[in-house]
């Protein structure tokens, strides 16, 4: 940019696109601060370098801008996993519940697994009942995106964050990107994927 350039002499490339020619370097820097604008060198490898006169301060603005937009537009789909077992202790039902409901709020789908065990393969219904309490529990945040299906040893149910709950978490995250989140407002911490067994 500018002053940065090595070349002897430039093709330029005027403001709106028009094409100025090829033009020593010296004069296409001076014709960059009559208007008030960047010399930018926009292909460097062709012979000789393009340059083009903008406002580069602007130009780097609404690039960021572009790219939060798509950023924005773009399907983070994040899918954490959470390993139960059908006979599960009440305590550590509620501790993974507490995980499950982490990562809704956090926008995240969970993959939620009842692993089976010897005998416990005849009893299917215990991780039906399970997975069914599961989700009406956590019907405020999420929905059963896929219902619960038998797999082998395992029962496995995807939840999925409610529009509203992956909009607010998506808001959080854009805020703590731009460093422009409040003090007073937490921002939600991404857990990290739990999938050892504690029952």
């Amino acid at each position: 940019m500018n002053e940065q350039i090595r070349a002897r002499e430039v093709r330029l490339v005027g403001p709106e696109g028009e094409q100025v020619g090829i033009v020593p370097l010296e004069r296409a820097l001076q014709l960059a601060a009559d208007v008030d604008l960047d010399l930018v060198e926009v292909a460097p490898m062709a012979r000789p370098p393009v340059c083009k006169l903008m406002d580069f301060g602007k130009f780097k603005y609404e690039s960021a801008l572009k790219a939060r937009e798509a950023r924005r537009n773009q399907q983070q789909t994040v899918i954490k996993e959470m390993k139960l077992r059908p006979k599960i202790d009440p305590h550590d039902y509620e501790t993974k519940k507490g995980h499950v409901v982490r990562f809704l709020k956090a926008g995240d789908k969970v993959k939620v697994t009842i692993m089976f065990r010897g005998r416990e393969q005849s009893r299917p219904e215990l991780g039906f009942r399970l997975l069914r309490k599961l989700s009406e529990e956590i019907s405020e945040l999420g929905f059963v995106e896929s219902s619960a299906k038998q797999d082998g040893r395992n029962m496995i149910m995807v939840l999925a964050p409610h529009r509203n709950v992956k909009a607010a978490a998506t808001e959080r995250r854009e805020k703590s990107e731009d460093g422009t989140g409040s003090e007073d407002e937490p921002v939600a911490e991404q857990p990290e994927p739990v999938t050892a067994d504690q029952a």
